[in-house]
């Protein structure tokens, strides 16, 4: 028993007088203790010290408890995997197969064929370890003489290493090594935008509004005039989405005679068409100045839509455009929030919002979407606005100056990055922009992996065409020669096209060659150290989602098949390049616009609704509407998941170079190519994102 407070100096005045204690108890439970002092109860005892076989035991199982539990949930998902793989691949159920073009189908055969050659080499190889060749050292090589025919395949086997070491991993050498640098470069320039964006934190720099335009007790800001707003929302068969994002706008917090609505409405379905009508109906009835515009010859995809909409005369008298994509929900303060910075600024071209997205944690898919755009906006676009006064326009959520669209030439329909392109064109004629990292538009990403990834198809072989379009005109301009540079060598050729270029070569091409040809050696901190970084620095702009660091990585280089085949399209001009399709929306909305909804829903119980003068033809619409619904919709087109043959053939390209790595016993390596082969093999089995049962 310790002493009390009372016995304390007693206690330390003891000194270790007298002969030691020695007390051995007979139950074999118990450990023998040693006591030569009053204070030796209180040393520090070793751990081991003291553990009998009962205790020792009891830790063994615990730890047996562990690694079965372990065990068993690994068992448990590869066995679901496995009915998964049965099911998709075998049985084919609830599956279709991914639609190629013809152009498309060239990567496929390739990756088919280096497939076909790594399983004979690997074949091969095994063949060669169990007879033991081992023919990493000319010294050490065993030559067979029991069968002839052994013989002969030992001599050929060692022939083939010596072609290979000559004439194979030269090239191999050399590419890799220029994959590694472009790498380094591009890791370089993304830990460039992370200091810039850390400074901008520190700094706390940010656009700002001089005073309070809109206080009516602010000496400066009470004379305040609201300029001409257009808005404009074009949309495309968007049927989940259309009726929130027309609400959205319609509460817009400005005056009603100083804004004017347009609904571009680019549908090809009838019956879409009417829901559409009806619904800028309801609006126009409770005074809100919208006009809904159908075109009669669907030209040039979004950009033909815009542009038909602006030359519209009634248009002109407007100062400014905002413009939302279907699936866009912007705060009533949107604009109160953004058409001031133009105020005093006749330099400023364009306003962007930041993105907010609904859907974020629907699923994996969309939890990845938003570490990557989480980090566009966050970083990318926030430090090039503030040090270079330019950025890519993200085509929506953002306020145009109409004069500048006009200056640089209008909407072209040239390529399916009609954002960028006019963001271009408008840099080029000396047009400034600023970004709000603040202010913010809630909207949708894709939740299904095929949505995803034709949009991403899109995103990344549009720019390629612009360059091509644009370098001429780049060169020729009268911006500064750094700007040119940034435009040039990082806006467009590293971040659009070095990028994917590396991404998909040295990571699905050059890392599984390197296995059955280790003469050409890739270091490891290339293939872990270096993109782990990497993706943490990407996924601090978002850090609840810290936890989804791996999953990141490995499927960022997984989209890289995707993205590299769009960047060849782009850039050589290939049918599937001009391809333009819509991006399948689920029409979910936040917790906050369901209240609202309710709210207005109740409002409209107790209130009469405020009806206007209702014309013959709007009569006539609305009794179609009501007939069209009557009579029923058409019946929903079956969903199902599908099957990608790109992604399946480079995850058992990349299954079978992580066996061969067993042989050479590469840690890294095989832990690596056995991670991002079942990471390919989920995405190519539809599994990463929205699941139809």
């Amino acid at each position: 028993m310790a002493p009390n407070a009372k016995n304390s100096s007693w206690w330390g005045k003891d000194t270790r007088k007298g002969t030691p204690v020695v007390v051995t108890m007979e139950n074999p439970n118990f450990s023998v203790v040693e006591i030569d002092g009053p204070d030796a109860a209180f040393r520090a005892v070793d751990k081991d010290r003291g553990k009998n076989a009962k205790q020792f035991t009891w830790v063994l199982l615990l730890k047996a408890h562990q690694a079965v539990g372990c065990l068993s949930w690994i068992g448990n998902f590869l066995w679901a995997l496995l009915g998964t793989i049965k099911k998709r691949l075998i049985l084919g159920q609830g599956v279709g197969m991914e639609n190629e073009k013809s152009k498309g189908k060239l990567l496929f055969r390739v990756i088919l064929g280096f497939l076909v050659t790594a399983l004979a080499f690997l074949g091969f190889e095994v063949f060669a370890h169990f007879n033991g060749w081992h023919y990493f050292q000319n010294d050490n090589l065993h030559i067979p003489q029991t069968w002839e025919i052994q013989g002969w395949l030992h001599n050929l086997y060692f022939g083939w290493l010596g072609f290979r070491a000559d004439y194979i991993a030269p090239p191999i050498q050399s590419v890799s090594n220029l994959c590694v640098v472009l790498f380094l470069i591009q890791s370089a320039d993304r830990l460039i935008l992370c200091l810039g964006c850390f400074w901008i934190k520190y700094k706390k720099i940010k656009p700002q509004i001089q005073g309070d335009p809109f206080n009516s007790e602010d000496l400066e800001g009470s004379g305040y005039e609201y300029p001409m707003v257009l808005v404009q929302i074009p949309m495309c068969n968007e049927k989940e989405v259309y009726e929130q994002s027309i609400s959205a706008v319609c509460q817009i917090d400005w005056p009603k005679d100083r804004l004017l609505i347009q609904v571009l409405d680019d549908s090809d379905d009838e019956s879409i068409q009417l829901l559409i009508k009806g619904e800028v109906l309801k609006w126009s009835q409770k005074s809100i100045n919208i006009i809904y515009r159908h075109r009669l010859v669907r030209t040039g995809y979004k950009a033909g839509n815009l542009k038909s909409a602006m030359s519209c005369d009634y248009v002109k008298p407007y100062e400014f455009v905002a413009i939302f994509d279907a699936d866009f929900q912007p705060n009533p303060d949107f604009l109160k929030l953004t058409v001031p910075h133009f105020k005093d600024n006749p330099e400023l071209g364009l306003v962007q919002a930041r993105w907010s997205f609904v859907n974020k944690d629907e699923n994996l898919l969309t939890r990845l979407q938003n570490i990557n755009l989480c980090f566009h906006f966050e970083v990318e676009q926030q430090v090039n606005g503030v040090f270079f006064n330019f950025f890519g326009f993200n085509g929506t959520a953002g306020v145009w100056r109409i004069k500048a669209l006009e200056d640089s030439g209008g909407w072209l329909e040239r390529t399916t990055v009609e954002d960028m392109d006019i963001a271009v064109r408008a840099h080029l004629n000396g047009w400034k922009f600023i970004f709000l990292n603040d202010v913010r538009a809630l909207c949708e990403v894709p939740e299904s992996y095929e949505a995803y990834k034709k949009q991403q198809h899109r995103w990344h072989s549009g720019p390629m065409q612009l360059f091509r379009l644009c370098l001429p005109a780049i060169i020729t301009s009268k911006i500064s020669f750094w700007k040119k540079s940034n435009l040039i060598l990082l806006f467009f050729l590293l971040r659009k096209l070095i990028l994917p270029f590396y991404s998909f070569t040295l990571f699905c091409i050059i890392l599984p060659l390197t296995m059955f040809v280790p003469e050409a050696e890739l270091p490891s901190w290339v293939i872990c150290y270096v993109p782990v970084f990497m993706s943490f620095l990407s996924i601090l702009p978002a850090p609840k989602s810290i936890p989804f660091i791996a999953p990141y990585l490995l499927f960022e280089n997984t989209m890289s098949v995707t993205k590299f085949n769009a960047m060849v399209s782009g850039l050589f001009q290939l049918g599937s390049s001009y391809e333009w399709i819509v991006t399948k929306k689920a029409g979910r909305a936040s917790e906050p616009d369901l209240l609202a909804a309710e709210e207005r829903e109740s409002k409209a119980m107790n209130h009469p609704p405020l009806h206007r003068g209702v014309s013959e033809s709007e009569i006539s619409e609305l009794n179609k509407l009501k007939e069209h619904q009557e009579s029923g919709a058409k019946p929903p087109v079956k969903k199902m998941n599908k099957l990608y043959k790109k992604e399946l053939a480079l995850a058992f390209l990349l299954l079978t170079a992580a066996l061969r790595s067993l042989l050479s016993a590469q840690g890294v390596h095989f832990y690596f190519l056995l991670f991002q082969g079942l990471s390919f093999l989920l995405v190519g089995l539809d599994l990463i994102g929205e699941q139809v049962s």
